[in-house]
Parts: structure tokens; C-alpha cells; sequence
């Protein structure tokens, strides 16, 4: 069986730049596509996000990405083996290198 991989919506497959919109998602990731599409390869995709699911969905289909998709979820799955997300801290078991990049952290699109 493939590995589930959990990727976020905002910042990762779209142009997210902090500027939340309700009623509208920023325009697709240069890249997005074939990201997905090689990843899909090997493991079974859920997108995780904050959003309006049908929303996120109808993004998908319009920038045809559902095909690469399993689910959809404003939850992320326990059973990921990876996160994709760009707000996460990566833990490599230090503690305190963990506190300093909590302390110095800034979203890509903020840096």
C-alpha cells in the first residue's frame, strides 16, 4: 500500500500570501501540477486546509489537480507519514534548536 501524504492548501499549492480571502483562493503554485502528479506516482495524496472543502475541491477541478487527489480534509490525517506545510518546524529531536526556530519563524512568503 502507498504512503499517505498530507499536503496544505494555502502557501503550498497556491500563492498565498497572508492577504485570507473567504470567498476567493489565490491562483495555483507555478508547478503545482506536476508536483502532485509526481508525487501520486508513489503515494496517495489528502490536501488539508482551513477552507470551505467544496470550495477547495471546485479549486482543484479548475486547476486540475483533483485527479492527483484521495481527500480533502480540514483535518490532518494521523496516519500521514509527511507533512507538507508552510508553517511547519521540522522536530530532529533538539529541543532547544526547536524553541529558537519557533522564536525566528516566518512563513516563506513573509521573509
Amino acid at each position: 500500500m502507498r504512503k499517505l501524504i498530507s499536503i496544505d492548501l494555502d502557501g503550498v499549492l497556491n500563492n498565498y500570501d497572508g492577504n485570507y480571502n473567504e470567498t476567493k483562493l489565490p491562483e495555483i503554485k507555478q508547478g503545482a501540477k506536476n508536483f502532485l502528479q509526481k508525487l501520486s506516482e508513489n503515494y496517495r495524496i489528502e490536501i488539508f486546509t482551513t477552507r470551505n472543502i467544496k470550495m477547495t475541491v471546485l479549486w482543484l477541478i479548475e486547476n486540475g489537480l483533483i485527479q492527483y487527489v484521495e481527500n480533502v480534509s480540514n483535518v490532518k490525517n494521523q496516519f500521514s507519514s509527511v507533512f507538507v506545510d508552510d508553517r511547519a518546524i521540522n522536530f530532529d529531536g533538539d529541543l532547544e534548536e526547536v524553541y529558537q526556530k519557533i522564536i525566528e519563524f516566518r512563513p516563506y512568503w513573509k521573509k
